[in-house]
């Protein structure tokens, strides 16, 4: 009998331990990528899916006994600390193993202008000195603190178009779902004359050609630093998830 995984997803690293997982542990292993539902299209992982919140840690500890997972992975966005804390709290409540699947670091490179800030707050004061036309790559959070900045003009990306306004004096929003090139990203520097960018210190390969972009263009980026992992075991690659779970099959 399979035992019963459970992808806590939503980023390109869950997909690809979905896949992953499925190619190299067959019928042992049954997959269920759980996301969100904040997208309105979301890229479909392989196995099968659920959508939607848990209501909180207990109720994902709920949802951990009645579907009989056996191993959890979190695999989520760094910038997701809700859901992590609430998958270390149910992993324990549930006795559930757990591995957090935290993506490698950015680090800064030969031509580099990082400003490292704490918050989108912290990024909206440096951004008052940073030119006019600024770059926002933050997802739906923490717009609401760059409107104050009447004397800015703001390029906004977003995976769907905003279901509501957004609180923004003067802006234009593109829509797009990565990865991009840095070739794609560089051309969004030149066509928008984009002075400064502020993005969340995400890490992994998926989102990095926007920061090689902004070196070649020597335009500098506002980095809002990332919260702290909670604590528990945790891998930094797919490769690592899956050995992870090798060793948990074999226990």
């Amino acid at each position: 009998m399979s035992m019963r995984l459970l992808i806590l997803g939503g980023t390109s690293e869950a997909r690809a331990l979905a896949a992953a997982t499925m190619a190299r542990f067959g019928a042992r292993l049954d997959v269920i990528t759980s996301l969100a539902g904040r997208t309105q299209s979301p890229a479909r992982p392989a196995g099968r899916v659920r959508v939607g919140g848990f209501g909180g840690a207990g109720g994902l500890a709920e949802y951990l006994r009645a579907e009989r997972i056996g191993l959890m992975v979190d695999a989520t966005h760094p910038f997701a600390t809700r859901i992590k804390a609430n998958a270390r709290a149910a992993s324990a409540a549930a006795e559930v193993p757990l591995v957090a699947l935290d993506r490698p670091q950015w680090r800064t490179e030969a031509g580099d202008r990082w400003i490292v800030v704490e918050d989108a707050a912290g990024a909206a004061r440096a951004a008052k000195a940073l030119g006019r036309r600024i770059w926002l790559t933050l997802g739906a959070s923490g717009l609401a603190d760059f409107a104050a900045l009447t004397d800015k003009w703001f390029l906004v990306r977003r995976v769907d178009p905003p279901e509501t306004r957004v609180n923004l004096p003067n802006h234009e929003i593109i829509v797009g779902r990565g990865p991009f090139s840095e070739d794609d990203e560089r051309a969004i520097i030149v066509r928008y004359r984009i002075d400064a960018l502020v993005t969340k210190a995400s890490g992994g390969q998926a989102s990095a050609a926007k920061l090689a972009a902004a070196r070649s263009a020597g335009i500098p980026v506002v980095m809002i630093r990332r919260p702290d992992a909670p604590c528990g075991a945790t891998v930094d690659s797919v490769e690592a998830a899956l050995d992870w779970l090798a060793g948990r099959l074999a226990d």
